[in-house]
Order: C-alpha cells, then sequence, then structure tokens
C-alpha cells in the first residue's frame, strides 16, 4: 500500500519533526509513506471571509496538483466520519481489499481545506469535534495510521 499525505505548511518544531520521523520509519514495515508539504499562505489578522475563502482556494490549488488521479482521497475535515481505531483500521484495510492501494490523506493549513479539495475527497475523516494545531495532526494521523496496520496484523500496541 502506498500512503502519501499531502499537507500545508512546514514542521519548523523538532519534537514534531522527531514524532513525525518515528512513525515513518515505523510504517515502512507495513507500507510506503510519504509526506508533500505545500506552502501555506499568510492570513493577515482580521482577515476577511473572502480573503480566508482565497486564501483556502490557494492552499487548495496546491494540494490538488499533488493528488494522483489513481488516489482514494481521505480529507481531514472536522465534519467528517468520526471513527474508532478499530474501524479506521477496517477502513484502511477494505480500500486495500477493493485495489484502492495509493491512498492520499489531506491535512489543510490553519484555515481548513477548500471547497475544491473537500469535492475531491472521496472520504472524510474527522478526529475529532476539536481543532488541532496542523502540524500536530500529522503526528496524530501517522500514530493511528501505525496503530491500524498493528490491530489489521494482530500485533500488540493497540492496549
Amino acid at each position: 500500500m502506498n500512503i502519501t499525505l499531502v499537507t500545508v505548511g512546514k514542521i519548523k518544531e523538532n519534537y514534531l519533526r522527531d514524532a513525525i520521523n518515528e512513525y515513518m520509519k515505523r510504517l515502512s514495515k507495513y507500507c510506503n509513506t510519504k509526506i508533500i508539504e505545500v506552502q501555506d499562505e499568510k492570513t493577515p489578522d482580521n482577515a476577511s471571509e473572502k480573503e480566508e475563502i482565497l486564501i483556502k482556494q490557494k492552499e487548495g490549488k496546491a494540494i490538488l496538483k499533488n493528488i494522483k488521479e489513481d488516489n482514494y482521497v481521505i480529507a481531514l475535515a472536522i465534519n467528517g466520519k468520526q471513527l474508532s481505531s478499530e474501524d479506521f483500521s477496517d477502513l484502511i484495510d477494505q480500500l486495500g481489499i477493493n485495489g484502492k492501494s495509493n491512498l492520499a490523506f489531506v491535512i489543510g493549513g490553519s484555515l481548513g481545506l477548500s471547497e475544491e479539495v473537500l469535492k475531491r475527497a472521496d472520504y472524510k475523516l474527522s478526529f475529532s469535534k476539536m481543532t488541532f494545531p496542523h502540524q500536530l495532526m500529522r503526528v496524530i494521523l501517522l500514530e493511528q495510521i501505525y496503530r491500524g496496520f498493528r490491530i489489521k496484523k494482530g500485533e500488540p500496541y493497540h492496549k
């Protein structure tokens, strides 16, 4: 299975970079994983709704340029479906069984994802109704993907 994370912005904090690298290393046992970073656009203080939409659209275009036609796209969206770790594991497993072996997870910037990206998504996933920093979300997502593979293989880690 090939898993790509298409994300907005760079990771500046060493502790987050270390955690991401650790999960990327652990995942290499189960799948091919890569991260594509697209530039985040600066949001002015007190940006209008129109300005925010334009920023999301610009980031969205950069995201969509990095999604291949054969990618099954899972967008992280606060209004997406919430799953248990076991159900998330089942989702990834079923996608592979159904021939969807090129997954692209999309993490938007601080304003979220554009309508164009959400329309391209095959599945919308929410980790919580809470808002998380998009940089931290990379770590959380990679950990859950790793956990999902461990669950499917019946390997210790989950509990």
